[in-house]
C-alpha cells in the first residue's frame, strides 16, 4: 500500500492559510478543538513547543512533512527544525539552510517528482503543512484533505491553494466535526 499525503491545515472561512505578510495569529489556538484534533493529529506541534507543553509527539499519522519556504520561515530563527521528530523537507529555489536547521532538507526539486517518490517508499502518512503555492503544484498528488476551518474572515492574505487555474476536482466528505470554539475539523478523499 502507498503511503498517503494529506494537505492538513488550518483556513478562514474565507479561503486564507496566512495573511498578506504572513499573518496567522487570527488562528483560534485555544478551545474545545485543540486537545481533539491536536490528539487525531499528534504530532504536528512543532517539536519545542510539544516538549515544552507536556504534548506527545509519537504514535501520530505522519513521519514527514512537507513544507515552502515561506511556511518553514515562521519559525526563523527561533525554530529552525521546528518539526524534529518527523522528516522534514522544505521546498526552496533561493534560500540557504539557515544555522540550525540541521536534519532539515532542503529541496528545489521537482515537488511531484519528490512526493511521487516519497509515497513509494515504507512508511506513514506524509504531511503537507504549507503553503499555497506548494499545494497548488501538488494539487494532483493529495489524497486527503484535513482543514481546521476557522470562524473568521482574511480578507486577503495567502490562498490555501493559492493561485491555480480553473480546473474543478471532486472530493468525497469523510468526516465533519464541529467544535463549541467555532472551529470545524472538515476531512475529504481524494474523489
Amino acid at each position: 500500500m502507498m503511503r498517503e499525503l494529506t494537505y492538513y491545515v488550518a483556513v478562514t472561512l474565507d479561503g486564507f492559510i496566512a495573511g498578506p505578510a504572513g499573518e496567522y495569529d487570527r488562528f483560534l489556538f485555544e478551545g474545545d478543538h485543540v486537545t481533539a484534533i491536536g490528539e487525531k493529529y499528534r504530532g504536528t506541534v512543532p517539536t519545542a513547543l510539544a516538549d515544552a507543553v507536556g504534548i506527545p509527539v509519537d504514535d501520530g499519522p505522519f513521519d514527514t512533512v512537507l513544507m515552502g519556504w515561506n511556511t518553514y520561515a515562521v519559525g526563523l530563527p527561533d525554530l529552525p527544525s521546528p518539526y524534529a521528530h518527523l522528516r522534514q523537507i522544505v521546498f526552496t529555489r533561493d534560500h540557504e539552510p539557515p544555522a540550525g536547521s540541521d536534519g532539515v532538507e532542503f529541496t528545489d526539486r521537482d515537488p511531484v517528482e519528490m512526493v511521487r517518490e516519497l509515497k513509494r517508499e515504507p512508511g506513514k502518512g506524509i504531511w503537507l503543512c504549507g503553503g499555497g503555492s506548494l499545494a497548488a503544484a501538488l494539487v494532483d498528488e493529495i489524497d486527503r484533505l484535513a482543514l481546521k476551518v476557522n470562524p473568521v474572515l482574511f480578507g486577503d492574505g495567502i490562498r490555501w491553494f493559492g493561485d491555480r487555474d480553473y480546473a474543478p476536482q471532486r472530493t468525497a466528505p469523510t468526516s465533519v466535526t464541529a467544535f463549541g470554539s467555532g472551529v470545524v475539523l472538515a476531512e475529504y478523499a481524494k474523489g
